[in-house]
C-alpha cells in the first residue's frame, strides 16, 4: 500500500471451521482440490480503530480425494492494500488462518502502520489450497468482506428535567478514525437516526433524521412527550463502521 510500508500478516491456526460463502474454484484436471468459499470474520465487517490491533480470521473451505493440507490467503484492499499468511488445515475441508491488522504506531516507534484511510472499503481474498497427496488449487477472488474505519457518537438531550409540550434540543457528533493521523475527527455529511426509547421499554423508534455538519455535529429540536432516552444511530458507510450513542434520559414532568 502507498507510502505505508509492507504489510505481512500474523500466521495461526484455529481449531474450528466456518461455512462458506463464495463460489467454487477447481483444479484444471480431475482430481485436484477444490475450493468452494472463504468466511472473513464470521461474516461481519472488520472495523479497525486507532489504538489497538484488531484481530479476526479467515477460513477457506474446500474438498480433495485426500483432504486439504495447507493454505495461503491473501486478502487485497483498495489502494495496494494488502495482507497475507497461511496455515495447516485444522480438518480435510477447512483451512483458517488468523490476519492482525493495525492503524496505530508500536509504542516508542516510528515504523509505519498498515493502514491508510485510502485501504477502507471492500477488500477480496485468494487462496491457494494444498491437498495431502500433493495437488494445488489457486482460487482468486473467493470471499470479499469490508474493512472499515471505526466510528463513535455522542449525544445530549436539554433541558431535564423538561415540561410536556416543551421543546428538547438534541445534540451530539459523529467522529471515525482517521488511520492516518492516528485521531478520531468529525465524519461530515452522513445521515444519522435520532431514536428515542420511552421508559420502561427495551426499543428505541426512529424519530427522524439529520445530517452531520462539516465537523461532525448533530442538532434537531423535538417536542417534549413522555419520559425516556434519546440517542443517535449511525448504521455506518462503505469505509465506516456503525456507531449509537448511549441513550440520555429526559424526565418529562
Amino acid at each position: 500500500m502507498a507510502s505505508r510500508g509492507v504489510v505481512v500478516g500474523v500466521v495461526a491456526v484455529l481449531l474450528a471451521g466456518i461455512g462458506a460463502t463464495a463460489d467454487a474454484a477447481s483444479g484444471t484436471t480431475p482430481g485436484d482440490p477444490v475450493v468452494s468459499g472463504a468466511t472473513v470474520n464470521s461474516g461481519h465487517d472488520v472495523i479497525v480503530g486507532i489504538t489497538h490491533d484488531v484481530v479476526f480470521p479467515v477460513t477457506v473451505t474446500g474438498s480433495d480425494d485426500s483432504g486439504l493440507a495447507f493454505v495461503d490467503v491473501d486478502l487485497k484492499g483498495p489502494h495496494g492494500g494488502f495482507y497475507t499468511t497461511d496455515a495447516f488445515c485444522e480438518t480435510a475441508t477447512a483451512c483458517t488462518t488468523v490476519f492482525t491488522v493495525n492503524a496505530h504506531p508500536a509504542p516508542g516507534s516510528d515504523d509505519p502502520v498498515d493502514l491508510a484511510n485510502a485501504n477502507a472499503g471492500t477488500w477480496s481474498v485468494d487462496a491457494l489450497a494444498d491437498a495431502n497427496d500433493g495437488g494445488s488449487v489457486f482460487a482468486p477472488g473467493i470471499g470479499s468482506f469490508g474493512l472499515k474505519r471505526a466510528a463513535r457518537l455522542t449525544v445530549d438531550a436539554a433541558p431535564e428535567p423538561v415540561a410536556k409540550g416543551a421543546r428538547i434540543t438534541v445534540t451530539g457528533k459523529l467522529v471515525r478514525a482517521n488511520w492516518d493521523t492516528y485521531r478520531y475527527a468529525g465524519y461530515a455529511g452522513r445521515a444519522v437516526k435520532l431514536q428515542f426509547r420511552p421508559k420502561g421499554s427495551s426499543t428505541y423508534t426512529t424519530v427522524g433524521t439529520v445530517h452531520t455538519s462539516s465537523t461532525g455535529t448533530l442538532r434537531t429540536t423535538v417536542k417534549a412527550v413522555k419520559d425516556g432516552y434519546w440517542r443517535w444511530n449511525f448504521t455506518g458507510s462503505a469505509t465506516t463502521g456503525p456507531a449509537k450513542a448511549t441513550g440520555d434520559y429526559v424526565d418529562v414532568r
